[in-house]
């Protein structure tokens, strides 16, 4: 039930829905409501709508704020996408509409010191991939990757792992195929557009014309980028269609080789086919690198080695050539050898087994990665070392019975019965174990070098560490000591160590490269010169050895020279220049036959070059190294000694 009241103040009525509600009390003596109770009413409506309003304004503000938050985020992320990451964002567009392509700049020859060509390049395609240009669609993408792959005879699971192996560089070119003949690249040609995200690339390979198989090892052999090659080269400009040089030369030389690659920037479609030509720079070729290498005389010297390897039936050898002035290399000969155009032709996996598990190791550089007990050729060094300790002097003799003995062990001479009454030179012409022996490790009342002294004197000559020539993978020999033995073997040092030391035998190791480097220093009057292959039109560093003595050299050449006129050498009597030498016979193992070693040098009083020849297990090397020897010496005075 509806009751009405009028307000005091107007003619106002308000409607009461609820007495109750508004808690209107009833007059007790009349059935009439209270009129002061309708105030109270008024006032809490409008308390009512006060509360109402502030709430209004607390909305409102808040939605404010919340409006003005969104649109500060909004404007901020516009700023931050337009403005930081612009650049990114146009690169990215530009990569999907342009693409910039590498100008492969024709490698540098490679010559002989006359300038005979010995590596250059041949025309060659190549196919490759550009993963962000291949169909988005996988049904279509799946169907283009099965027809290139029959098309051109290469397993799917060859193209998958190159998809894996460059998934982090989409815009790269990555060689699928290389060398593809000129009849299948002309066809692909004509072909290429329906294999979206393919090219077909006009490039050069490497080819090695020369017919001398030992410079396979010096002048070494092209590879295929890596993708962790790709990766870690990119800063250079490496990309993965490029090739490296892996050995030799190749490896090097690379950055003389490589020149600086050409640019090629097109506009591309979304199937990446060429538009057009935006901008491009021409490549700039690389340099050609001289050798001091003589071709002919390399092959000579392979010819003749070959024909002696035959003769004592072994297959392993190398041959070092020294210009003793400059440290030229003249020639350097490691057999067996390889072909490296099977390398530059992408080598099967089943020729490259055959190489690797040939127990000749033809891929093994042994002319400066083989380590070998010295032999004899190491007497020279301990001599010079005794005379410049005075140990012995000039005319210093010991005799010889055939061997000494020492407590229960015997240390034989290679000659039975002894060489008599030998003094230093006789010592060195002859080879006479018991001289060594004696000033090596002492006996009786002579107190030898002792293994600190021999060290100390074997590493000026250059033993125990590389000679710095300039191809890689260098051995560095080995010198044994009394801590090194106590170390790895558990044993301390005995005066027999000595001895074996002494003579080039027992567990000092050296490599064809240092033994050449040391006959040098012994030619030249005793100075170190670094070894190199590469031609140089500057005057090699000479570094005089240490504390050299003049006299200690002199004796020991003309004990070198003597091994010519009336020892182990007597067959280079011959020569129409005089020459020096020393031969050598190192045990390579029980039950097998020796190392043939010669060291050398000529003419004697101004050498041009020195030798040094190892035929492994060759036996004598009056039989092996000598009559090589001679063979060489002959051909330089003849053709080379100009």
């Amino acid at each position: 039930m509806f009751s009405f009241f009028k307000r005091k103040s107007n003619s106002s009525v308000f409607v009461i829905q609820n007495h109750d509600e508004f808690g209107f009390r009833r007059n007790k003596s009349s059935d009439a409501f209270d009129v002061t109770d309708g105030y109270i009413s008024e006032d809490l409506q409008s308390h009512e709508r006060s509360i109402r309003s502030t709430l209004s304004s607390k909305r409102f503000y808040i939605g404010f704020s919340v409006f003005f938050l969104v649109l500060f985020c909004f404007f901020a992320r516009s700023a931050y996408l337009q403005v930081i990451q612009g650049s990114r964002f146009h690169a990215l567009a530009d990569a999907n509409r342009y693409r910039v392509t590498r100008v492969v700049s024709p490698r540098g020859r490679i010559l002989d010191r006359n300038g005979i060509v010995l590596a250059t390049n041949v025309p060659s395609f190549i196919l490759t991939m550009t993963i962000a240009d291949l169909p988005k669609n996988a049904e279509e993408r799946e169907k283009v990757l099965q027809r290139i792959c029959k098309q051109i005879g290469i397993q799917r699971a060859d193209i998958d792992l190159l998809l894996t192996q460059y998934a982090k560089q989409p815009q790269e070119n990555v060689p699928v195929l290389r060398n593809i003949p000129y009849e299948s690249a002309m066809r692909l040609t004509i072909e290429i557009a329906q294999y979206p995200g393919f090219q077909l690339v006009a490039t050069v390979q490497r080819s090695y014309p020369s017919t001398a198989a030992s410079l396979s090892h010096v002048l070494g052999y092209m590879g295929k980028i890596t993708p962790d090659e790709s990766v870690k080269l990119a800063p250079s400009g490496y990309r993965p269609i490029d090739q490296i040089g892996k050995s030799g030369i190749e490896r090097t030389a690379e950055t003389q080789l490589r020149g600086t690659p050409g640019k090629l920037v097109t506009e591309v479609n979304a199937s990446g086919h060429e538009l057009s030509v935006i901008s491009k720079t021409d490549p700039v070729s690389g340099t050609d690198v001289r050798l001091g290498i003589d071709l002919e005389l390399q092959k000579f010297i392979e010819i003749q080695l070959q024909a002696i390897l035959q003769k004592v039936h072994a297959t392993r050898a190398s041959v070092v050539a020294i210009d003793p002035n400059t440290g030229t290399v003249r020639a350097l000969v490691s057999l067996p050898a390889f072909d490296n155009n099977l390398f530059t032709n992408q080598i099967s996996s089943e020729t490259y087994q055959q190489l690797t598990q040939d127990v000749d190791q033809p891929l093994f550089f042994r002319a400066i990665a083989g380590e070998y007990p010295s032999g004899s050729i190491f007497k020279p060094v301990v001599a010079y070392a005794a005379l410049a300790e005075h140990v012995i002097g000039e005319h210093t003799s010991f005799l010889s019975i055939g061997g000494l003995r020492v407590g229960e062990w015997y240390f034989p001479d290679w000659k039975a019965g002894g060489h008599g009454i030998t003094d230093v030179r006789k010592a060195i012409a002859e080879s006479v174990n018991t001289f060594f022996y004696i000033i090596g490790g002492g006996f009786q009342e002579t107190i030898g070098l002792g293994v600190d002294r021999i060290t100390n004197y074997a590493e000026r000559f250059g033993f125990g560490k590389g000679t710095g020539i300039d191809l890689p993978y260098e051995a560095d020999g080995f010198l044994p000591s009394k801590e090194w033995k106590e170390k790895a073997k558990g044993e301390r040092w005995y005066v027999g160590d000595t001895y074996h030391l002494a003579i080039g035998q027992g567990d000092f190791l050296t490599t064809p490269i240092q033994m050449a480097a040391a006959t040098t220093i012994l030619a030249n009057g005793g100075y170190a010169i670094r070894p190199h292959v590469i031609e140089s039109t500057d005057e090699q560093e000479k570094v005089r050895i240490q504390n050299l003595d003049e006299t200690a050299l002199r004796i020991v050449q003309e004990g070198m020279r003597q091994s010519v006129l009336n020892g182990s050498s007597r067959r280079l009597m011959s020569l129409v220049y005089p020459v020096a030498g020393k031969t050598g016979t190192a045990q390579s193992g029980i039950d097998k036959p020796t190392h043939s070693w010669f060291v050398g040098y000529g003419p004697y009083t101004q050498p041009t070059i020195t030798l040094t020849i190892l035929v492994e297990e060759g036996g004598e090397s009056t039989d092996a190294a000598v009559p090589l020897a001679e063979q060489i010496f002959a051909w330089w005075f003849a053709h080379g000694n100009k």
